[in-house]
């Protein structure tokens, strides 16, 4: 049986299969805690702060998170839709993704250098003047999202999939591809590669 249970502050905690679907969870702080397969979505999760905590396996759709702060936390198996992470604070903020499904979501305007990406399935999602130097996208699937005057220098790419980078719009010295999917890079020169 699946819990509904109030949710409060709290250290070192870790709280599984919580049913937290449209609650008011703001102002409160959380560390050191792990949240497992919990249902947080359309929650308002405003001026909280979490740090050193991971979500394994949550689903935290259309979740608020204005002046939310974000300080080394870990986001494993989510499911992230419809999130404007361009509201969070940008103190302090840390985080990592991985294996996560992120979707319809904006960085946009975040400086999150060398953020992990990896694995994710990020679709049609913003990262429109977005500092990721040294981020890591490897091996995740970018159908559909948008970079837009951000900084990707040292970005890895490797393995990603269908990005559309227009290298003229965006800076990417010495960010890192694979072959073939580097061709992709030319999608914006109207150019045509035979083989």
């Amino acid at each position: 049986m699946e819990e509904v249970f109030e949710l409060n502050s709290d250290t070192g905690k870790e709280f599984a299969k919580l049913i937290c679907l449209n609650k008011d969870l703001r102002d409160k702080e959380f560390s050191e805690c792990v949240f497992n397969k919990c249902d947080f979505s359309n929650a308002n999760f405003s001026n909280t702060i979490f740090i050193d905590c991971k979500f394994i396996n949550c689903n935290l759709s259309n979740i608020e998170i204005t002046n939310c702060g974000l300080q080394d936390v870990k986001f494993e198996n989510c499911k992230i839709i419809g999130v404007a992470f361009s509201k969070i604070s940008s103190f302090l903020l840390a985080w990592s993704f991985f294996k996560c499904q992120i979707n319809l979501c904006d960085f946009s305007k975040l400086e999150i250098k060398n953020t992990n990406f990896s694995e994710c399935e990020i679709k049609e999602t913003d990262f429109i003047q977005t500092n990721l130097t040294g981020a890591n996208f490897s091996k995740s699937d970018l159908t559909g999202s948008k970079f837009e005057s951000s900084i990707l220098e040292k970005a890895n790419f490797i393995g990603a999939k269908e990005f559309y980078i227009d290298p003229s719009r965006n800076r990417l010295k010495r960010a890192r591809f694979s072959h073939p999917e580097v061709l992709l890079l030319l999608r914006s020169s109207e150019i045509e590669i035979e083989f």
